[in-house]
């Protein structure tokens, strides 16, 4: 059978590169079962539910604060060693219509848990609506992709390898989900330290979140204990915010789509 050949656009080579960095990393899963029944019942109350996305950011960015393994990344120069930012930087994948085609690309948000769930909120619904170009990220990750093979995978080595570059061009984690789609990745990968997700959540509150972490930069106990306590956090802080929603909140758009990637 003949089919037809077609060609890598700038956004599936894009991918790619990521896909080839990322396959380098010694990467080990931890999983929990969560109850977030309080979290729930607080979000259910308001009429303008905020995203999953946006409590689940948040939740994870006061999660970084508190646990400075999950704000390492294991870098090669000058020499391989740990290191650690002062604060977290979040890498969201979203799922945008490009040149015809639906592709995969990735915005940051730094120190997602000094921000408000509508602050956080605005800036996630302006990645995912405004024109592909007109966003920084995606223009300048684009325009990387389209450079020669050698020349765009030693650009990425070397941001991934120093330490203050890593974190400004990639963040220091990373959130992927496919839970408003009603599936859930089981093996998602990143070049990053740690990417997180969740699934369908139940009309209970129960929700299974996995972290997924280079064994290199911290060890699976500690990130069992980063998962209960993400769970108290989700449970606490953040309910605490949802229920405390002020009307001037109520004026600024605090639902965003789920990202998907």
């Amino acid at each position: 059978m003949r089919g037809r050949p077609i060609k890598l656009s700038a956004a599936r080579r894009l991918v790619g590169d990521l896909m080839r960095f990322s396959i380098g990393v010694p990467r080990v899963t931890v999983q929990r079962q969560m109850d977030i029944s309080a979290l729930h019942k607080a979000r259910a109350s308001r009429s303008d539910r905020p995203s999953w996305v946006v409590l689940f950011l948040k939740g994870y960015g006061l999660l970084s604060q508190e646990t400075p393994d999950l704000r390492r990344a294991y870098i090669k120069l000058p020499r391989p060693q740990l290191y650690e930012y002062p604060g977290s930087i979040a890498s969201v994948a979203h799922e945008r219509e490009y040149e015809g085609e639906r592709v995969v690309l990735l915005s940051t948000i730094k120190t997602p848990e000094r921000r408000s769930i509508a602050e956080l909120s605005a800036l996630l619904q302006e990645a995912r609506s405004r024109p592909v170009p007109e966003i920084r990220e995606f223009r300048r990750a684009l325009k990387i992709a389209r450079l020669p093979a050698p020349l765009r995978r030693l650009l990425m080595w070397l941001s991934l390898n120093m330490g203050r570059q890593r974190g400004h061009r990639f963040g220091t984690f990373q959130l992927s989900v496919y839970s408003g789609l009603g599936a859930e990745s089981l093996n998602p990968l990143t070049p990053l330290t740690t990417i997180f997700n969740y699934g369908p959540i139940g009309d209970d509150g129960s929700v299974t979140v996995r972290i997924h972490y280079d064994h290199r930069v911290m060890d699976g106990a500690n990130v069992a204990r980063a998962l209960a306590r993400f769970e108290e956090i989700l449970n606490g802080e953040i309910a605490d915010e949802v229920a405390g929603l002020t009307k001037a909140d109520d004026s600024a758009p605090i639902a965003a789509p789920e990202p998907s990637a």
